[in-house]
């Protein structure tokens, strides 16, 4: 990253500030918001990334990247996966699955400190890690950033804790190791009342808590049922040859057209189980029986099969890094 950052950058951190997912109101609006967006995300930073957790904001965002880069001669930056320990293996295998067939360059960010001690003691989520165990940079964000005064804390993603180590101490520390100014966010304004102040470029300046760097938020606007339209009737067909070309919505877990198997599908097949939300493997239940897409989005909570201890500090984890 160059030492002039983010001064070399042309983009509006306002853009977006006091909008909902109701001001662009057809799924065309919202896809035209995504592509420029998206457009001035690649062409604006220096060395950009893209988040991707394999889950349906992520990927979504991750064709908006790959549909842009193609369309106007970009190059589709390295994706940055982090690696929690907690993930459900079907979400490794969709990861490796289409990061071979799109031929991605996939950093996986992990917190090795916390990973190698889980290892050497042969751990079980929900296990108890003494802080004093950690390495200096960990224990500095347990005690001095979190303030956490317990001399240990449980090995699970949706805590306190263990979301900020797991997940936001592995995500900086591939921000620095790459030098990456600006990194594509899958997030959206109605996914978490935390989030829903965001805007398309929002800036996170602060080397004492950060490396500096940008946030890129093409897919804002979009609600969880627009996620899915964009999915079955532009992802899916544009991705799959032999997907209908108009569009189809599949209405249960072996409703796939032309011969199709989820292997050739670019959605992860815990959707269709009934998942609306793919956190951790410990920690998220299936919200319903009927895939995500035909579940009532309109009146339930799309995060309710999650523990609730991280979305309850959801707030104070993104003033400390957190997506």
């Amino acid at each position: 990253m160059g030492e002039d950052f983010p001064d070399y950058l042309d983009v509006d951190y306002t853009d977006g500030d006091g909008e909902s997912p109701a001001d662009y109101p057809t799924l065309e609006d919202k896809i035209e918001k995504a592509i420029q967006v998206t457009r001035k995300g690649l062409e604006e930073y220096d060395n950009p990334a893209i988040m991707w957790t394999g889950g349906k904001d992520s990927t979504l965002t991750l064709y908006f990247v790959k549909e842009v880069a193609d369309k106007f001669d970009l190059d589709v930056p390295e994706t940055i996966f982090i690696d929690h320990f907690q993930h459900f293996d079907e979400l490794h295998d969709f990861v490796d699955r289409w990061a071979d067939e799109w031929d991605l360059d996939v950093v996986y960010a992990r917190n090795e400190d916390v990973g190698d001690y889980v290892d050497a003691n042969d751990l079980e989520p929900g296990d108890d890690i003494p802080i004093s165990e950690l390495n200096e940079q960990n224990q500095h964000h347990v005690k001095n950033l979190l303030e956490y005064e317990e001399d240990s804390f449980p090995f699970l993603l949706d805590t306190y804790v263990g979301n900020h180590l797991l997940k936001t101490v592995a995500l900086n520390n591939a921000l620095e190791e790459h030098d990456v100014d600006g990194i594509l966010s899958g997030i959206r304004w109605d996914e978490q009342d935390a989030r829903a102040d965001e805007t398309f470029f929002s800036p996170r300046h602060d080397p004492d808590v950060y490396p500096p760097h940008d946030r890129i938020q093409p897919i804002l606007q979009f609600d969880e049922a627009a996620v899915w339209d964009a999915f079955w009737y532009y992802v899916v067909p544009e991705t799959v040859e032999e997907f209908p070309d108009d569009g189809y919505v599949p209405q249960d877990f072996d409703d796939l057209p032309n011969g199709l198997t989820h292997d050739d599908i670019p959605v992860s097949p815990k959707y269709f189980k009934g998942f609306r939300s793919l956190g951790s493997e410990v920690s998220t239940d299936k919200a319903a029986e009927e895939p995500a897409w035909l579940q009532d989005l309109e009146n339930t909570t799309e995060r309710a099969g999650r523990a609730q201890d991280k979305e309850d500090l959801m707030e104070r984890l993104r003033d400390l890094g957190y997506m």
